[in-house]
């Protein structure tokens, strides 16, 4: 038996230290994916100008609209300005779960970003947030003019121009959990 035990204890140490290196190359593989999939994502939505902003009304039927979103911050934060007495502002009130849809600009790909909305009626952070087009659309900014802000918690990227593509069986597109890169 103490002749086994030297023979054991180098086949488990080799089997901890490979262990150990295929999570380590597992961990750098999803590192670079998921870089792959971020700098593909804020390329698609920067170049989109404008995306679609998914709300649930009372009765839990998604409403979408186009909408015309500030760039997205490094974090994947996005802010829209909307009139404050707009559908969609009581909806985010009942049910602040939202889905923003960038369609990438050649249309060979996509972002969908699931997150949670919120209602700022922050005047600095209006002030800070505004489009000088938008002046006839709030003849009252003050009051009229609203922040939504969408803080994501994962989203999905699919990008023929960066070769980001869907699995070949169930088309299911890569995802990026946000508190994997916070």
């Amino acid at each position: 038996m103490k002749q086994l035990r030297k023979p054991i204890l180098i086949i488990l140490s080799i089997l901890f230290v490979l262990t150990f290196k295929s999570f380590s190359q597992n961990t750098e593989q999803k590192d670079t994916t998921d870089n792959k999939l971020i700098n593909a994502a804020m390329e698609i939505m920067t170049a989109a100008g404008t995306c679609a902003l998914i709300t649930l009304d009372e009765k839990d039927l998604p409403m979408v609209r186009v909408m015309d979103p500030f760039l997205p911050e490094s974090d994947f934060t996005v802010w829209f300005g909307t009139n404050s007495k707009s559908r969609k502002v009581n909806q985010i009130k009942k049910n602040p779960n939202v889905t923003l849809y960038y369609l990438d600009s050649d249309a060979s790909g996509y972002v969908v970003i699931h997150g949670m909305a919120q209602l700022v009626d922050d005047q600095k952070e209006k002030d800070k947030r505004w489009k000088d087009e938008w002046e006839a659309f709030y003849p009252n900014k003050t009051e009229d003019y609203l922040l939504i802000k969408v803080s994501p918690e994962w989203m999905e990227v699919l990008s023929y121009t960066h070769g980001i593509v869907g699995d070949p069986v169930t088309w299911e597109v890569p995802v990026v959990f946000f508190d994997s890169i916070k």
